[in-house]
């Protein structure tokens, strides 16, 4: 396999397996640029993201400019002499410039059948649509978002009982091993279909709040596209639960009332039985475990 001179643009944990898989392949990684550390934690100390702390780790340098739009920025970047650019889930645009600068140009691995959910959070909405499939994707970028040519691909099922986080973690092993696969081979593009177009809107904290109103299914899926985060959620009294995990049950009645023991609600059409949750300020929890702290009966409307 050919050895690339490449740079690598990532940031969340997502992008890290690609990053290691690269370097593993023996490319030449010279720099990697990721988005500037940001506040965290309890001190709000300034923490660098999951592929800064990685390429650390593996002493490739980093840079973490806010943009990439000033002429010194793109000089610096056309200055590293690269074959390609390996982009990941960085965050952000990559002007005209940017693109044009590798030789063999800039390759996105992005994770959705495109052209369906182009944009920021294809995992998420695919559960959350009721998606059966979806995968990764290696496309060559255009200034367009996520609208450039399809190099490779690999495909996977989704389950109701599928989380977002769980499918992340499958769809960044492999697309790391389908990056590196690309990229030793012919380079071949095929233009995205014009049909099918879907965007995938950023996750907004308004929209994590469970609509008991709408069918199970809906209900169901909602909560797994928000697992781990930012978390579907409701109200029982007082107290906001973030509800993890659930499944499909029989049943019906006045949505968002607990039905049956241990924790059955009501939905639109249907219902479902919470598995998994969490109360503020404390761990997951199994539904068992929760009623032994938290009264739990039959008729509690939640909301």
């Amino acid at each position: 396999m050919v050895k690339l001179r490449l740079a690598f643009l990532g940031t969340p944990p997502f992008s890290v397996p690609t990053l290691e898989a690269l370097v593993a392949a023996g490319h030449e990684v010279v720099c990697v640029y990721s988005q500037p550390p940001r506040p965290s934690g309890r001190g709000h100390k300034l923490q660098p993201s999951a592929v800064h702390a990685a390429a650390d780790a593996l002493s490739i340098p980093v840079h973490v400019p806010v943009s990439l739009k000033s002429a010194e920025e793109q000089a610096a970047f056309a200055a590293l002499s690269l074959d390609a650019a390996v982009v990941v889930a960085y965050g952000l645009l990559l002007p005209k410039a940017i693109l044009a600068a590798p030789r063999l140009g800039c390759f996105n691995l992005h994770a959705s059948l495109l052209p369906r959910w182009r944009g920021a959070a294809p995992i998420h909405r695919a559960v959350m649509a009721g998606d059966t499939e979806t995968g990764v994707m290696v496309m060559r970028m255009e200034e367009g978002l996520d609208t450039g040519p399809v190099l490779s691909t690999w495909r996977c099922p989704i389950s109701d009982a599928t989380t977002t986080g769980e499918l992340q973690d499958v769809l960044a092993r492999e697309g790391a091993r389908l990056m590196v696969a690309t990229l030793g081979g012919d380079l071949r593009d095929v233009a995205q279909s014009a049909a099918g177009v879907t965007y995938a809107k950023k996750i907004v904290p308004e929209e994590a709040r469970i609509d008991w109103s709408k069918p199970a299914r809906q209900v169901l899926r909602h909560i797994h596209g928000l697992n781990p985060a930012p978390g579907a959620w409701t109200m029982a009294g007082e107290a906001r639960l973030k509800i993890l995990r659930a499944r499909l049950v029989p049943g019906g009645g006045v949505p968002a009332t607990v039905i049956a023991a241990p924790f059955v609600v009501a939905c639109g059409e249907g219902a479902i039985e919470v598995v998994e949750l969490q109360r503020a300020g404390r761990g997951a929890q199994g539904v068992d475990e929760f009623r032994r702290g938290f009264p739990m009966a039959v008729g509690m409307r939640l909301g």
